[in-house]
């Protein structure tokens, strides 16, 4: 390098704000290999970790052995469920809620509702809201932020409580005999692939003419090909079915017609209309509701709205639900700290600063702030374990099949629940006045970019 570039690249260096930039240079790189060297015990480590994974040389044994699947109070369910490869963890939790009412009013071995059914409405719901807005934002630069967000995601399998409410209000519920698992239901890859292009092509038409016609045009032609996709790969929801069954004693019912709505009216129920989303983010402002903008599946409901309050508020209305027999919806970071085959989600069951010499530790807000930790699953807690009457470890029921897991069940101790849990579904008779007051603060209305998104929604 001639002197004169040399210059001009210290120039650089030491510009922007006044500040010095810290170049890497050998001085630097010379000081850190020495501090690593100075550690005797790192030659032992690098042995270690050139065979092995860090994340299975990191499990604390002594952690690990002290955690035992007992639980004082538990919630009777038959059967684990299996999402396979989907994003549709909000689905399976939403209807694992629903389970335990028929098993228990009917008397049966094990019951699965349909999660294919509403998963085909929830796949042609989205692509109708997304060719809705297509068409409402024509006019827009193609760069917008907005115009963005929905282009890159048109068709997710990613979804929310509200979604699963108002799929079940409009479209009813069926047993999972009646419209069972397709290949592309457990492995949605290649079938979003084709939606999402589709979807992008009907976009692209429209923003090319003005004429409302021919916008019409573009959505019907497009909407028939996702009904045409949805129904060859999920095969075609029924309008009517038979249903029998037969109970713990071995006794068959009489079979008889429903429909999908009133299979759900006469054998489930349930108003689900009646929970609410409390959510748990120590960077917002408590008792304050917040609801974002195209979190929904349908054209004609509402975006999802939640309530923000503190973890001690929302971990005591959650245990007298489940006290009381009801299983509870909620949204976590499955992935932290997570010990898959023996179904533990421990706070410490991984020690990484032993192995590594290295502090992870982070805040709840840090995490959530700096973007480390989001929901990233929806499961169903079904039992605690109180020791004087407070809980050391809650019991999970997963949508991950039998194979992960304690047979498909899981523990969580009270500490990772601090840590990791966002969010909770609860009736709203579970809830103590304030809470129940502050549902009536009129939501603070985010853009689909804010961070909140992720808080509420999740990932795809």
């Amino acid at each position: 390098m001639n002197k004169i570039l040399l210059i001009m690249v210290c120039i650089i260096v030491s510009m922007g704000n006044g500040q010095e930039k810290k170049v890497l240079d050998n001085t630097a790189l010379s000081a850190y290999s020495k501090v690593f060297n100075a550690d005797k015990s790192n030659v032992a480590r690098q042995n270690a970790l050139a065979n092995n994974s860090i994340k299975s040389l990191s499990v604390d044994q002594a952690t690990r052995i002290k955690q035992q699947h007992f639980f004082s109070d538990k919630i009777e369910v038959k059967g684990i469920s299996n999402q396979k490869s989907s994003g549709r963890c909000w689905l399976f939790a939403g209807l694992n809620i629903l389970r335990p009412v028929v098993i228990e009013k009917y008397d049966l071995k094990e019951f699965e509702f349909s999660h294919n059914f509403l998963f085909f409405y929830d796949k042609l719901e989205k692509a109708n809201l997304f060719l809705n807005q297509m068409i409402l934002m024509r006019e827009r630069d193609i760069h917008d932020r907005e115009l963005e967000f929905l282009l890159d995601s048109p068709i997710g399998d990613g979804g929310q409580w509200n979604m699963v409410v108002d799929l079940i209000a409009k479209y009813g519920l069926v047993p999972v005999i009646v419209m069972p698992e397709t290949y592309a239901s457990s492995q949605t890859g290649e079938m979003n692939k084709l939606l999402k292009i589709r979807l992008r092509k009907a976009a692209s038409a429209i923003r090319m003419t003005a004429d409302s016609e021919k916008h019409q045009k573009i959505h019907k032609e497009a909407m028939q090909d996702v009904y045409r996709i949805l129904a060859l790969a999920l095969g075609e929801p029924p309008q009517s079915f038979s249903w029998q069954y037969e109970d713990e004693d071995g006794k068959l019912s009489k079979s008889k017609i429903y429909t999908p709505q009133q299979f759900r009216d006469e054998v489930v129920n349930h108003d689900l209309a009646d929970y609410v989303y409390l959510l748990q983010n120590p960077t917002k402002d408590y008792y304050q509701t917040y609801s974002i903008t195209l979190d929904r599946d349908m054209v004609e409901r509402p975006d999802m709205a939640v309530l923000n309050i503190p973890g001690d508020v929302m971990k005591a209305q959650t245990l007298k639900a489940v006290l009381a027999g009801e299983p509870v919806w909620f949204a976590c970071d499955v992935g932290q700290e997570q010990l898959g085959s023996d179904g533990l989600m421990v706070r410490g069951i991984y020690d990484y600063e032993a192995l590594l010499g290295v502090d992870f530790s982070l805040t709840k807000s840090e995490q959530i702030l700096y973007g480390n930790s989001i929901p990233t699953h929806a499961m169903v807690f079904i039992g605690v374990d109180l020791v004087d009457k407070q809980a050391r470890q809650w019991r999970i029921e997963n949508s991950w099949g039998t194979e992960r897991g304690n047979e498909g069940y899981w523990l969580m101790d009270d500490a990772w629940f601090d840590q990791y849990l966002y969010g909770v579904i609860l009736p709203r008779k579970y809830l103590d006045k304030k809470t129940a007051q502050a549902l009536q603060v009129t939501p603070i209305v985010l853009p689909p970019w804010d961070a909140m998104y992720q808080m509420i929604r999740g990932p795809e």
